[in-house]
């Protein structure tokens, strides 16, 4: 076999040259376990939010939503969103049934849509204001929402929406299936009792999704489903 022979710059050159096709490898075995790894990742990211989306759905099922909507966002129309808010949560707290369901809440919602607009209503004109009331069994989407400690998902949910004149200024709401508007409505937390409705209305993917925020997606990141 003929020997190639090398002259001392031809022998600098080949031992570069072959150190810089073995980077070049290295490279390109470096670059495409990167790739998987950022593919796998992206996949995983998307069954995870997939996942988020599809239990906020089933959340948005086994609760009930009060809203109230402000005309604007003045000073003046703020106070009355909040005075139209405690008057109907006192028509409601005596009137409304102990119900075993988000269903049954909505129900008696539907069937005294008229009572509790006639209530939000009295309190504007007593207010001194000429808006009109409209009081509806609607869904609405919301975004991200905090009770105290508890955090709602965005996403669809079925409420009773009351509109204030224009309906334009900030809102105010609560849960009123399972029943969280009558506890502690003025600072808007949930105490260990509230937790504890939650807990035995909602599944555990549920409740942990409400309770732990982005602890929840990265459980679900990289742990996966549950069996």
């Amino acid at each position: 076999m003929k020997r190639e022979i090398y002259l001392p710059d031809e022998y600098y050159r080949a031992g570069i040259s072959k150190k810089r096709k073995r980077r070049n490898r290295i490279c390109a075995a470096a670059a495409v376990l990167a790739g998987i790894l950022m593919t796998g990742s992206v996949m995983r990211a998307q069954q995870t939010e997939a996942k988020m989306q599809e239990t906020q759905k089933d959340l948005a099922e086994e609760v009930f939503r009060f809203h109230v909507l402000a005309n604007s966002d003045s000073e003046e129309d703020q106070a009355l969103k909040m005075k139209v808010k405690e008057e109907v949560l006192s028509y409601m707290k005596a009137e409304l049934p102990d119900a075993q369901n988000a269903e049954e809440t909505k129900e008696w919602a539907r069937e005294n849509l008229q009572e509790i607009e006639q209530a939000a209503r009295a309190v504007v004109w007593e207010e001194g204001y000429g808006y009109e009331v409209n009081a509806q069994v609607t869904k609405c989407d919301f975004p991200d929402k905090s009770y105290g400690d508890v955090v709602f998902p965005a996403g669809r949910y079925e409420a009773l929406r009351i509109e204030i004149g224009e309906a334009k200024g900030h809102n105010w709401w609560c849960v009123l299936y399972p029943n969280l508007c009558f506890i502690d409505s003025v600072h808007a937390i949930v105490p260990e009792e509230g937790k504890e409705e939650l807990r035995q209305v909602l599944s555990e993917d549920e409740y942990e999704m409400v309770t732990m925020g982005t602890d929840f997606k990265i459980k679900w990141f990289f742990f996966g489903d549950k069996e």
